[in-house]
């Protein structure tokens, strides 16, 4: 059978086909005729090409970051000889020699060399993990035995935190748990190349750092060791050199030349790209430091309370203390995993029953998007949303809003069970905010989002709780998308599986140096956009700002920069 496509040769870009097509099948995009020359692989006719790729370096840390849809697993396959780079001629068998003349004098050569010659052995950690058991079966501890190459067995379970666990089968696991078993798996083989692929999702900020940390040691050994990661305050703490991803999702991407982690990061944020002349955002995204709020003599409007609360699950026993939170305020929760966030959550939400105290007023309506999401009906994306655009009273501009900015025209048919993890997470979050409610929760929902989806997604909670004077409490593990949501923290204390406390809600730089003295990390703020930036431990600027208790940041009027 033939397939009509579009000529890119011939196609001037006039964009009317796309007028006379109604089902949004055909997308014109104009690329600059001086990067056809890089281009690296392309899948088919009208189809996804990848223009550059990065060049890794022995003994450095390269981070990739950049929208999902935009070549970052192409690249990993590339990288680990799983997939041949056709150099854009599809319909050909490229042979290996075209391929080191075009990387010819480039870092690249060298490596495509070995990859040829099958002298680099390649670990890979791929971005799904929930599929672990179905591959593997037994004990944590009976599957990293079977891989381990290095002799590191006891070493990386003990900085992993999985000697608790050695003895369950994979198949019983969450989510945060396998995907230490995965990071392990990949640390204890060994090889030549080590790829991971979002080693944070599921992990709370502890262990972020800790397999940060354990990957680093690999440039001790002299080993090619490429991280995509979204979590920006990891990918900074972790790499060494960074390439941009950047162009249109699906369509198509270009690999930026290597930068350095700061000046990259800070590039990404402000979305120009100036040695190539570039620019890929069309406003670029700006933090603000937060200094404690100011007394006035107008006091916020109280908006919802809740009680003390106790619930036992198991052998686990969550301690509420009760709260208050204002009107239009966004109150973010952070805490190690199996602390009692979601139970709280559920409590809040009048999915579970406490066992003492009292949970949300019956009047009091509840919008609530969950940690792990299913979706029972297998509908059309966009019909889903008619039917909850129908219930919702919320005016036809603000629906388009949340509609577009967390781009969902593009998934209107799609069915729910086709949709990636960063698809679906996007569609749960447009069906919570659509709703008619006076509290939203919101339970970790920059999980699967690359890193401008999460602040896009912040933005966009912001000004809906603004706008409507409602209240929303948000668990989140990224650092830099708390930073930026909330208003105020609530910090849970205790022992993860046994006992946790959710204290009371507290303005942000005390929750923030609550939690992270707990965790016993600093964070300053970058001079020129306000991130928040991990301090390397033990650093003189971490030293100073412990021993002066301000583990969030230096305020202005202490600063020492």
């Amino acid at each position: 059978m033939e397939y009509a496509y579009i000529s890119e040769p011939l196609c001037t870009g006039c964009g009317i086909c796309v007028k006379k097509c109604p089902f949004k099948a055909i997308d014109i995009i104009n690329i600059p005729e001086t990067i056809e020359s890089e281009i690296s692989h392309r899948f088919g006719q009208n189809s996804f090409a990848l223009y550059r790729l990065p060049s890794p370096i022995i003994g450095d840390v390269l981070g990739l970051i950049g929208e999902n849809g935009t070549g970052k697993s192409t690249v990993l396959k590339i990288l680990s000889g799983q997939l041949k780079p056709n150099l854009g001629k599809y319909d050909e068998d490229i042979s290996w020699d075209e391929i080191l003349v075009r990387y010819r004098g480039n870092i690249l050569q060298s490596y495509f060399e070995k990859l040829k010659d099958k002298e680099l052995k390649v670990a890979y950690k791929p971005q799904i993990i929930t599929d672990l058991p179905k591959y593997a079966k037994g004990t944590v501890e009976e599957l990293l035995t079977k891989v381990d190459q290095r002799g590191k067995l006891e070493y990386i379970m003990e900085n992993l935190n999985l000697l608790e666990i050695k003895d369950r089968p994979l198949d019983v696991l969450s989510g945060g748990e396998l995907q230490r078993v995965a990071i392990a798996a990949c640390l204890l083989k060994d090889c030549d190349v080590y790829l991971f692929d979002e080693p944070t999702s599921y992990l709370d900020i502890e262990e972020r750092l800790r397999m940060a940390n354990i990957i680093r040691e690999l440039k001790e050994d002299e080993k090619y060791i490429i991280v995509v990661e979204h979590d920006l305050a990891i990918l900074d703490y972790l790499s060494d050199k960074i390439c941009l991803f950047y162009g249109k999702p699906g369509s198509f991407g270009i690999i930026s030349h290597p930068q350095g982690v700061r000046e990259g990061i800070n590039i990404y944020l402000n979305g120009f790209i100036k040695d190539e002349n570039m620019r890929f955002r069309e406003e670029p995204i700006r933090f603000h430091e937060k200094p404690p709020k100011e007394e006035t003599d107008t006091k916020p409007k109280l908006y919802f309370r809740y009680s003390k609360m106790k619930k036992a699950l198991g052998d686990f026993e969550l301690d509420v203390d009760g709260g208050i939170v204002n009107e239009g305020e966004i109150v973010g929760i952070v805490g190690p995993n199996g602390i009692g966030k979601t139970t709280f959550m559920k409590l809040l939400a009048g999915l579970e029953k406490p066992d003492s105290g009292n949970g949300p007023d019956a009047k009091f309506k509840i919008a609530y998007k969950p940690q792990y999401l299913e979706f029972e009906d297998d509908k059309e994306v966009g019909a889903a949303l008619f039917l909850a655009q129908k219930k919702s009273s919320l005016e036809a501009q603000g629906l388009s809003r949340i509609k577009n900015l967390l781009k969902l025209d593009v998934l209107e048919s799609r069915n729910i069970s086709e949709l990636s993890g960063g698809e679906l997470q996007r569609f749960a979050i447009a069906l919570c905010l659509y709703v008619d409610a006076d509290l939203y929760l919101l339970d970790e929902p920059s999980a699967y989002l690359d890193a401008e989806q999460r602040l896009m997604m912040a933005k966009l909670l912001k000004r809906v709780i603004e706008l409507r004077k409602k209240a929303a409490f948000v668990v989140e593990h990224d650092i830099i998308t708390q930073d930026f949501i909330s208003d105020s923290l609530i910090v849970f204390s205790g022992e993860p599986g046994i006992k946790g406390k959710a204290n009371p809600p507290m303005d942000l730089r005390t929750g923030m140096n609550t939690f992270l003295k707990n965790m016993g990390i600093t964070f300053r703020r970058d001079t020129q956009t306000f991130r928040p930036r991990v301090n390397k431990a033990k650093s003189q600027l971490d030293l100073y700002q412990k021993n002066i208790g301000e583990y969030y940041y230096i305020p202005k009027r202490n600063e020492k920069e």
